[in-house]
């Protein structure tokens, strides 16, 4: 299939807004590639017969969708026993696959300069033009790009560019997933034009009363004449109007690049903040003998940031306490495809979780994710790498490339993201093995000096952890102190407990916990909220993830009798959360929220300690005779808001009131059955034993003698119907638009069923539309997450639909036996 590529688009303004330039100098490129999960020889030529294959559309990840040779046992959905990757990368598939694209250049642009930009492409990829080989990106997490002008075919002919995909290895940690994932670009430019990531902005100064906008523009004249120019810039308010100009006059010399500097003076700006997040744009125009030669448009914000070990981290100049999430990059069914809703909504969804920072772990994300976060408010620290030269996984991980590619890839984070207000650190690595040695000390002032080249106007972090207490037993924590000097913020994996008596050895340092457990957030946010110089911590995980597969689940094991009681070791039973054979589990359950979005236990005990909410009450699931339940460090036992536990009637019920609170009273069925008080300075958690029996059990706070807050969980009917909640009716009828419907298992008066699971629900779908993926918050259920069928958990799951581009109606219908079915239509246009 070949497409003409035309660069033309009408663009409707209101007639009081700076109108858009209607030609687009950057368009799309992600539809009609074709596809196939081999390595056929000569794929790269253009002449190669690709009819047979798959025809995708990107974002695409090939490890998530269905194996072949299914047997319901080492083979099911996307998973395998045989994978190379085991519980890190969650049983998944990697290998190398290609994707092929035919594409013409209209005639009209036959004199100007051609880009082709991957945001990402997991991993170790090759580009071919036409037959010639482009280029090589081994880093799958950085955006690159090529100028393919050279190797093109005349203006009106076909050209194929070819990449061949090569995830092969043990390369990785957690869930990578493989292809190209995120979004293909194409860009014309003339010969005289802004170079890519071209336009750096930034506010030195930014109050309520006066703000100054510099604005660097890299011009790059690819002609062999000297090119004259003038240099316009535009500054347009969030409301569309123009509200600042300045204009340069410069010359260009032929074959090479000039930085040009601006800047743009405002009075009473918008700030930018994450209650009123305030764009503003910059629209770059070069001018050529009266003639527009390329423009570029640039969201920005108005912010100031500042640090220090006084006064913490600060927002246009008031203090802020960072209530952190870290977070892989998946979309859980959907795998790693970053298409634009699911980057969406996964901001939306930590952000109503209370998040307002998130650390992107332990990579670049899709720009689109960050264009989420300015526009939503979500203060981000933007990460480089998850090891050095060290290797971590195996020598077939990023340590292999990384002496060739750094400066490279560090330059790609930074200069693509530098214009994102919502990006207030950079992270140079994570958990780094060579922190300690001399090695690391040179590569961290190697990384730290470009990061603040490229950008001077943000902090420098690292997530530091003491790799030699692991290795030898001895601690080399403060070895690392020459190393964190060079820091400008310095990240504190799991070491909450070091805060207070490092701040006496270095009393200018700026901590924040860059991880930090959940069943431990109390103690960290304590932590935050009494030391001005810890800022803000980042919980592992704010959202479920695949890979690292059942690292926060809760076990059940025998309980050790005779001899094997006097020598049973906590140690052992705690790495049985890191064994390698975790198989069917394929999440890590360290999230607040699940796979698909829903609140979890540390969901909920976490907005206690934000003081968020007055009181959360859960009851454990009952453990069988002769077990005991064993906890990951990460992890929260098995427990849930349900009062429904047939056949266990009389059976004392462990109960957790989490609650700040001086007293909690529990009641069943209107009748007093126990009380607690709590001292908030050393734990948020009431505990009780209740005898079961059905009906409704209340939990009331107090504080001197006043009632501040009761929740009530009571018993629910027998499962009844099924009940689809659209996350928005109405969608784009576009391929990066979704629509979300959560099915919910309700008894006959609407109330979610908890204990619903293993319930299969069967989908259907009429209309312009298709099912993406389905999911469920189950830990392992590894069924396919693109058949139209899935299993609910605790009473829900997921099914995902996907517009095919053509405005009109998508009904999805829902059926499961014994149940009244039911149905939701969704408009596209």
């Amino acid at each position: 299939m070949t497409l003409v590529f035309s660069m033309l688009i009408l663009f409707a303004s209101s007639c009081n807004q700076v109108k858009v330039n209607k030609k687009v100098r950057t368009a799309l490129f992600d539809d009609n590639w074709r596809f196939v999960k081999d390595n056929p020889a000569g794929a790269e030529n253009p002449s190669f017969d690709d009819s047979k294959w798959r025809i995708v559309d990107l974002p695409h990840d090939w490890s998530i969708e269905d194996l072949p040779n299914q047997n319901g046992d080492s083979i099911v959905g996307p998973f395998s026993k045989a994978s190379i990757g085991k519980m890190g990368t969650g049983y998944t598939i990697g290998g190398t696959a290609w994707y092929r694209k035919s594409f013409v250049i209209d005639k009209a642009d036959k004199d100007k300069i051609t880009y082709l930009q991957f945001d990402g492409v997991y991993m170790n990829s090759d580009v071919w033009i036409n037959g010639k080989h482009i280029g090589n990106h081994p880093y799958g997490y950085t955006s690159f790009y090529y100028d393919i002008t050279p190797y093109l075919n005349p203006a009106g002919q076909s050209n194929v560019v070819a990449v061949q995909v090569k995830n092969e290895g043990k390369n990785a940690r957690w869930y990578s997933g493989s292809g190209i994932y995120r979004h293909t670009w194409l860009t014309l430019v003339n010969q005289t034009h802004i170079g890519m990531w071209g336009v750096y902005i930034s506010t030195p100064v930014a109050t309520e009363k006066t703000a100054e906008i510099n604005v660097i523009t890299t011009l790059t004249n690819s002609g062999k004449e000297n090119s004259p120019v003038t240099l316009q810039v535009q500054i347009i308010d969030p409301s569309g109007k123009l509200v600042g100009m300045a204009k340069n006059i410069s010359v260009i010399p032929s074959g090479s690049s000039t930085d040009i500097k601006q800047r743009v003076t405002l009075d009473s700006p918008a700030l930018w903040s994450t209650e009123k997040p305030n764009l503003y744009q910059a629209k770059v125009t070069v001018i050529n003998e009266n003639k527009e030669m390329d423009n570029v448009v640039t969201t920005f914000g108005i912010r100031s940031i500042h640090f220090d070990a006084q006064t913490g981290f600060t927002l246009n100049g008031k203090s802020m306490e960072l209530k952190g999430g870290c977070y892989h990059h998946d979309n859980g069914p959907l795998g790693s495809a970053a298409i634009d809703r699911a980057e969406e909504r996964k901001i939306e969804l930590l952000k109503n979780a209370g998040f307002n920072a998130i650390r992107c772990s332990h990579n670049p994300p899709s720009p689109y994710l960050l264009d989420v976060c300015d526009r939503l408010g979500m203060l981000v620290i933007d990460e480089f790498a998850d090891m050095w030269e060290k290797p971590k996984v195996s020598p077939e991980d990023y340590s292999k490339y990384i002496k060739a590619n750094w400066k490279t890839d560090l330059g790609s984070m930074v200069l693509r993201d530098r214009n994102h207000p919502s990006v207030i650190m950079w992270s140079i690595g994570n958990e780094i093995p060579e922190a300690a040695d001399t090695s690391g000390l040179r590569i961290a002032k190697s990384l730290a000096a470009e990061v603040h080249r490229l950008d001077p106007t943000r902090a420098v972090t690292e997530a530091m952890v003491d790799f030699m207490a692991f290795m030898t037993g001895k601690s080399g924590w403060d070895k690392q102190a020459s190393h964190m000097a060079l820091l400008d913020v310095v990240g504190y994996n799991y070491r909450f407990m070091d805060y207070e008596k490092d701040h006496v050895k270095y009393p200018n340092r700026i901590i924040v916990g860059t991880e930090t457990m959940p069943p431990l957030s109390f103690e960290n946010w304590q932590a935050v909220e009494d030391l001005p110089y810890v800022i803000g911590n980042f919980s592992w995980t704010a959202m479920d993830y695949l890979g690292e597969a059942g690292t926060g689940i809760p076990r059940l094991v025998d309980i050790p009798t005779g001899k094997s009681a006097a020598g049973s070791n906590p140690m052992a039973a705690l790495m049985q959360f890191f064994s390698p054979d975790s198989w069917p589990m394929f999440v890590n359950f360290q999230g607040d929220l699940d796979l698909i979005g829903n609140p979890k236990t540390p969901y909920y005990y976490q907005h206690v300690v934000w003081r968020e909410n007055k009181v959360e009450m859960f009851v454990h699931k009952p453990i069988p005779a002769g077990k005991k339940e064993i906890t990951s460090l990460w992890g929260f036992p098995d427990e849930l808001k349900s009062w429904n536990w047939p056949g266990h009637e009389g059976e004392k019920m462990q109960v957790h009131v989490y609650t700040r609170s001086k007293l909690v009273k529990l009641e069943l069925n209107g009748k007093p059955v126990g009380e607690q008080a709590v001292d908030d300075n050393k734990t948020i958690t009431a505990s009780f034993e209740v005898p079961y029996e059905p009906g409704t059990l209340t939990a009331r706070c107090f504080d001197d003698s006043m009632e501040t807050a009761s929740e009530t969980i009571k018993t629910v009917g027998k499962p009844a119907a099924i009940r689809l909640k659209a996350d928005r009716s109405a969608i784009k009828a576009d391929r990066n638009d979704l629509s979300y419907i959560m099915v919910e298992i309700t008894d006959a008066e609407g109330n979610i069923v908890p204990y619903a699971n293993d319930v299969l629900v069967n989908f259907e779908v009429i209309g312009n539309g298709e099912i993406a993926g389905v999911g469920s918050g189950s830990p392992t259920d590894m069924s396919s997450f693109q058949q139209p069928r899935k299993k609910t958990w605790q009473g829900r799951c997921l099914a995902i639909l996907r517009p095919k581009g053509e405005p009109g109606k998508i009904t999805l219908n829902a059926k499961a036996d014994g149940l009244q079915e039911s149905s939701v239509e969704i408009t596209t246009k």
